[in-house]
């Protein structure tokens, strides 16, 4: 079965973009960006990835992103209808029915039981979860694995990481973390499950 890998860049007191949904406060560090280009290059944007020239790079992780109608909203009014090309998208949205670009899939029923038909799926890579938060709090209870990108900021509002209703605790163990330049850390946690 295919695991479901909520990868996201985050402020120490949790947000993951400010109220407006931009993300332009967090620092950038060299050695961090290298490795996360290297490590993750299929979580570039295409556009991205054309300017760093990493356009081939082979996608080590994942074949399909999942992103909320904020997220893909945000890339549409930049005049990006298929941010990410080199990967099967699906845009979560009750309010939009068509997605500007064949590449998008619109999802517009029930997000637990679209990701649970993608997690079945035979063979393939994982599932890329790039945002938002509302959509990662519907998705909690299928989430298998976060990468989070924590970054030395204090946002003191914004768009928090999980936006949901839901009963907890859910359990993660820390299965990888490495500190950046930059005071950023990235922490790779798994889902336990009884």
């Amino acid at each position: 079965m295919r695991k479901l890998s909520y990868y996201i860049a985050l402020t120490i007191d949790g947000f993951i973009a400010a109220p407006d949904g931009t993300a332009d406060f967090y620092p950038i560090g060299e050695d961090m960006t290298q490795y996360l280009a290297t490590e993750y290059p299929e979580t570039l944007p295409t556009h991205i990835r054309r300017m760093l020239g990493f356009d081939d790079a082979e996608n080590r992780h994942f074949d399909t992103v999942l992103m909320g109608s904020d997220t893909y909203e945000l890339a549409v009014q930049e005049g990006n209808t298929s941010p990410y090309g080199h990967l099967r998208q699906y845009a979560f949205s009750h309010s939009r029915t068509e997605a500007p670009d064949p590449a998008v899939e619109i999802v517009a029923s029930d997000a637990l039981d679209r990701v649970r038909e993608l997690k079945a799926e035979e063979g393939g890579l994982d599932i890329y979860l790039c945002g938002g938060g509302a959509l990662a709090g519907t998705l909690l209870p299928e989430i298998d694995e976060m990468v989070t990108k924590v970054y030395p900021i204090v946002a003191g509002s914004g768009i928090p990481m999980f936006v949901a209703d839901w009963d907890g605790p859910l359990r993660f163990e820390l299965a990888d973390s490495r500190t950046f330049s930059n005071g950023a850390a990235v922490l790779t946690y798994e889902r336990v499950r009884d």
